[in-house]
């Protein structure tokens, strides 16, 4: 998608073309900028990033490149650095630190475990994701080693959920761009300190609270082939989908970090490619953050990909792979994943001694520099450099946690497992369950009257309940992928689905029987046990508790079927036809094959793998203390027979072969994208557009009353979709799209208005001849409804666009060598991006692509006796010292703005 209207534009980047100064003979200790060894890096009067440049010019080579790698970065005690480690992780929780050298980070033990990212999905509320990753990132600060290293965090996902099978569906928010990227950005936001319009909280003094990770960029959605495979598609399908959400994740909230995937795009590795690191992200999306590689992509150029590139006269050896990835973009070697012997740290001088060349110049050091400064710029952004003291988040976490105290082993208590913390993980865990069907049980004499949710509990009397299941009751709970460890303590803080519901229902009726049956045998699943199936009949309701673990699918391993694993369907199947009052609950890495017993059982509830409380969760839903509206953030397809190859990455379908999600599968679904039911029904009416025609630049408002029509308080998913009925087949146009969401809480009888503001160039596709967005002439047709689904004609608005896109200023880049000496002219390289995609690169000297006509260009420098800027707008640098240079283009009434550093030494 085309830049967001409202999102910010400028960005600050000094990225180093291959044409930059060649290096100078290492000293052995290399004079700072200041000249007189005076340490800017340490004075808080420079912004970070000037700090960073002058920080990086005290360092050899040998020391800049073992800066480079994630296991851990090294001490250099002459500078006050300590080891780093990049490496850590918190998906739904703080869960592992990079303490080790050369290591995989160590799992955490007793931290809070939280909801995957699947059923975050579900909930469609960016807020309660806020209030999620707010409380995350304090526990980190309490966690990590003396609350201010290791503090970068390789999360979020926000890989699409494309495709059922996917091993790790459930670190996914959504299939759906946008969706995706409304709940990740606000993951980033709570995680690094900032409100939800992305600007930094003023209690944070300016700091980053901790820097996330976005993964894995790009298209890398299959296990079996993830260290080797390639995902082919055109340049419409990666805009427009594959990497629409970091974009729109990069504008809402700016992260500190982007990490490029194993795979390659269309045969380029992507921890390689300049194109998606630099063209993309950071000249057209406005990323002004560091790019890792994931551990280890850049071992997978040589060993899995065996990649030669296109004029190259052999695959790329040990050597050539990491000055290549480094070329191309690539900023830190998470260097423990499928490793060897090699990483930057001792390949880069190397490199550099043998002039590799590169398709983005030949290699020199100023290529490290400008990764090591985009890399330490974070470090000092997070306070590492400053007195404790002064940086809030360090002596918060203190406040809450005396320093010192935490320890990774179960002698911790559990401490930071605060209960706002255990209560939020309830709170999340029962909003991101989503109601997939509730009718009233079919007895001898027919349909009941009312739906058998939420279950009635009577105060007293005889009441039985039977939860039947393996995952109902295990000898450990599973938490998801990249979970924190629960020890004794933390196990103390674990509630179960069987727990959870015993202890509801008899809080409600102290002499209710609540009974736990195997239903199958044993952790196999392998076989319905008949005793368990005798028993359910004489219960008054007999819950069945269903689902999938890592074994079945994770990291490396993709599911080849949709069908519940084991003797799972048959035992829903015998216990429903034993026994009316059979609620099923599927806790499942995604959707499941439910044709088999669907018909069968009157309530069916889904969500994903829900954290430590997930008994509690599930028994305020099943009991009506808290009314569902989780909505699936995902097609549930009927079976995966429906599905293209899993290797396939293209979306639109053609040729036989069936696109995919919501926008362009067109076959039977189990339930459509944007499912989700409750307890109480909600009315739609007085759907309004306050235009019928409109321009491509101009905004479409569409506003209507959503009125909670039940008996019971709840929140209903407004949801908001865009199609074109009637645009030609060729143009390959989705049925639909969401253009915008909005939960809202109603009580009974409530009404709200809910109002969406569309601008009508977010509805732009990508068409690969001209190279830009464009927007279609023709009929738009605005539709609101509870699911993707919905097709009521009384709440669907035809909208005639007509006109052309006018394209604006979007994002401007500069980039020119980090460390000068005195003397120097400086020709700085621009970028511009315009809001359609088109680009533009510009040197003075009148190299590159020329600016649009009637573009100016303005210099300024902030320190003119460190780097000064003559009238004509000629850069030279004058003294030691360092300075930040704005660069300024104006092109029809807009102007934007960005800066590099420059260090004089």
């Amino acid at each position: 998608m085309r830049a967001r209207a409202w999102t910010a534009t400028v960005v600050a980047v000094v990225l180093i073309s291959g044409s930059g100064c060649a290096a100078e003979p290492e000293a052995a200790v290399p004079a700072g900028t200041s000249g007189d060894g005076g340490a800017i890096y340490l004075d808080r009067s420079y912004s970070p990033e000037e700090r960073a440049v002058d920080l990086v010019s005290r360092m050899t080579l040998a020391e800049k490149a073992a800066q480079l790698v994630s296991s851990q970065s090294a001490a250099l005690p002459r500078l006050g650095i300590e080891a780093y480690g990049w490496w850590n992780e918190a998906a739904h929780g703080v869960a592992r630190e990079g303490t080790l050298h050369n290591a995989n980070p160590p799992i955490l033990t007793n931290t809070t475990s939280y909801p995957v990212d699947l059923s975050l999905g579900a909930t469609w509320n960016p807020d309660l994701v806020h209030r999620e990753a707010t409380l995350i990132s304090d526990e980190a600060r309490e966690v990590v080693r003396d609350n201010r290293l290791d503090l970068n965090f390789y999360s979020p996902t926000v890989n699409l959920a494309r495709d059922p099978r996917w091993g790790r569906n459930d670190e996914a928010f959504s299939e759906d761009p946008l969706l995706t990227a409304a709940l990740a950005a606000q993951f980033v936001n709570g995680m690094e300190g900032k409100d939800r319009t992305g600007r930094p909280l003023p209690s944070g003094g300016g700091y980053l609270k901790t820097s996330t990770t976005l993964k894995h960029y790009a298209a890398n959605n299959s296990e079996f082939d993830r260290l080797r495979g390639t995902a082919d598609m055109d340049d419409r399908t990666l805009r427009e989908y594959y990497t629409a959400q970091f974009r729109e994740v990069v504008e809402r909230s700016s992260p500190a970090s982007i990490m490029t995937s194993y795979n390659r795009v269309n045969g380029v590795p992507t921890s390689a490619s300049g194109y998606l690191m630099d063209e993309l992200a950071r000249q057209t999306f406005g990323f002004d953050g560091f790019f890792t590689s994931d551990c280890d992509s850049i071992r997978e150029i040589q060993h899995g990909h065996r990649w030669q590139p296109p004029g190259h006269p052999a695959p790329l050896d040990h050597v050539e792979r990491h000055a290549w990835a480094n070329a191309a973009g690539e900023d830190l070697n998470c260097q423990q994943g499928y490793h060897d012997e090699w990483s930057y740290a001792n390949t880069i001088p190397e490199a550099i001694a043998r002039g590799i060349d590169t398709p983005y110049g030949r290699y020199t050091e100023e290529h490290v520099d400008a990764s090591l400064v985009r890399l330490l710029t974070t470090r000092i952004r997070l306070g590492e450099f400053d007195r404790p003291e002064d940086v809030p988040w360090v002596t918060a976490a203190r406040s809450r946690v005396a320093p010192g105290t935490w320890t990774n082993s179960d002698a911790n208590g559990a401490i930071t497992q605060t209960p706002a913390r255990l209560a939020m993980a309830r709170e999340v865990g029962a909003e991101s369950i989503v109601l997939l069907r509730n009718q009233a049980p079919k007895t001898r004499a027919g349909a009941g009257r009312a739906a058998l949710l939420p279950l009635r509990v009577p105060p007293s009397g005889p009441y039985r309940v039977a939860v039947l299941g393996h995952y109902a009751n295990p000898p450990s709970m599973y938490l998801g992928g990249y979970s924190s460890i629960q020890a004794s303590a933390g196990q103390a803080n674990e509630v179960n689905g069987y727990q959870g519901l015993r202890a509801a229902i008899q809080r409600i009726n102290p002499g209710a029987v609540v009974d736990h049956l195997p239903g199958v045998t044993g952790e196999s699943l392998a076989e319905v046990d008949p005793a368990s199936v005798a028993a359910a009949a004489g219960y008054d309701a007999v819950i069945v508790y269903a689902g999938t673990d890592e074994r079945h699918s994770r990291e490396d391993v993709d599911r080849r079927t949709l069908a519940l694993p084991g003797a799972q369907a048959s035992l829903i199947s015998q216990v429903a036809a034993s026994n009316p009052n059979t609620v099923v609950y599927l806790e499942t890495v995604g959707q499941v094959d439910v044709e088999g017993f669907e018909g069968a059982v009157p309530a069916i509830l889904w969500s994903s793998y829900n954290g430590q409380r997930k008994g509690e969760a599930l028994a305020d839903v099943l009991l009506g203390a808290r009314n569902p509206s989780g909505h699936l953030p995902f097609t549930w397809y009927r079976d995966a027979g429906q599905l293209p190859a899993i290797d396939d990455y293209a979306i639109r379908g053609g040729d036989g072969r069936p696109g995919r999600t919501y926008m362009y599968f067109d076959g039977e679904v189990s339930y459509p994208f944007g499912h989700g039911l409750g307890y109480s029904e909600f009315g739609y009416a007085r759907l309004r557009v306050d235009r019928r025609m409109v321009d491509p630049n101009g905004t479409v408002r569409v506003g209507v009353d959503v009125t909670n029509t039940g008996r019971a308080a709840g929140a209903e998913v407004v949801q908001l979709y865009v199609g074109t009925p009637g645009a030609p087949a060729g143009r390959e146009r989705p049925a639909k799209r969401l253009a915008g969401f909005e939960k809202v809480s109603l009580r009974p009888k409530q009404t709200r208005r809910v109002e969406f503001r569309v601008p009508v160039a977010d509805l732009a596709f990508f068409d690969e001849r001209a190279g830009r967005y464009v927007v279609d002439p023709g009929a738009y047709a605005f539709q609101v409804g509870r699911s993707s689904a919905d097709t009521d004609p009384r709440l669907r608005a035809v909208v005639t666009v007509r006109g052309t896109l006018r394209p604006a200023l979007s994002v401007v880049t500069a980039t020119a060598p980090t460390l000068v000496s005195p003397g120097t002219a400086l020709s700085p390289k621009l970028t511009v991006a315009m809001t359609d995609d088109t680009r533009y690169s510009y040197r003075a000297e009148g190299a590159g692509t020329p600016l649009p006509a009637g573009a100016t260009v303005r210099y300024r420098s902030n320190r003119p006796r460190v780097v000064s800027v003559d009238p004509s707008g000629g850069i030279r640098a004058v003294s030691t010292g360092v300075a930040t240079i704005t660069a300024t283009v104006s092109y029809r009434g807009v102007s934007r703005s960005a800066d590099f550093v420059v260090g004089v030494r």
